[in-house]
């Protein structure tokens, strides 16, 4: 046992004495900045994005305000950065999807039963991503690199796939993407804010939804 631990020890050591100065300076950075990241995300739950400061981060965490601004410019920058990991997790999810399924009506169906169970299971980063007025620019939506604008093509890619494959009828492939991800968006938020109110069995409610958009699009 104690020569376990001593090698184990031994091998920590050097993997830290083998660390140069600069990763470890990163390290540290990265650390910090998911502290800060993850503060912000509760109290943007806790108190509302427009009752939360800069200061109330800082003092959450207890670091300076100076300290925060080395890091983010402000509180939107910050709510940015929240988003981009909640559409990056949804991203994974849906190549996941890609992976298991090859009829484009099934992936279709499954992608967007995939956008409310994200929801679901992920409600305050939902709310954070989706539910919370911004001011961007309609060019800042339509990056290609940005991983909401990829959650986005994904979904007309399937789309589009459909109708190549003559699945669904001929259609304005952004347009219809627009009113799919518009529908799932509008039960997964009533889902989240109407906890109380007697539904349908969930995965009945979601699945029939999707079944008779799916179906009026067919041709």
């Amino acid at each position: 046992m104690l020569t376990a631990l001593s090698k184990c020890y031994g091998v920590n050591r050097g993997k830290a004495a083998g660390m140069g100065i600069t990763e470890r300076r990163e390290r540290d950075r990265q650390a910090v900045r998911r502290e800060i990241i993850d503060a912000a995300r509760a109290l943007f739950i806790e108190e509302g994005f427009e009752k939360t400061s800069m200061r109330k981060i800082a003092d959450k965490i207890e670091y300076s305000p100076t300290t925060i601004y080395l890091y983010f410019n402000d509180k939107r920058e910050l709510l940015e950065s929240i988003c981009e990991e909640t559409f990056g997790k949804f991203v994974k999810l849906l190549q996941k999807i890609d992976k298991g399924q090859q009829d484009p009506i099934q992936r279709l169906h499954s992608v967007l039963k995939a956008y409310v169970e994200f929801a679901l299971k992920n409600p305050n980063d939902y709310m954070l991503t989706f539910m919370v007025r911004d001011d961007l620019p309609a060019a800042d939506y339509m990056k290609p690199d940005h991983p909401g604008t990829k959650a986005f093509m994904h979904l007309a890619g399937v789309v589009e796939d459909c109708v190549r494959h003559k699945k669904i009828h001929e259609t304005d492939v952004n347009l219809t993407s627009q009113v799919l991800w518009s529908a799932a968006h509008g039960v997964a938020s009533l889902l989240i804010a109407k906890p109380n109110f007697p539904w349908a069995a969930k995965n009945k409610l979601i699945d029939t939804m999707f079944d008779t958009l799916i179906n009026g699009l067919k041709p």
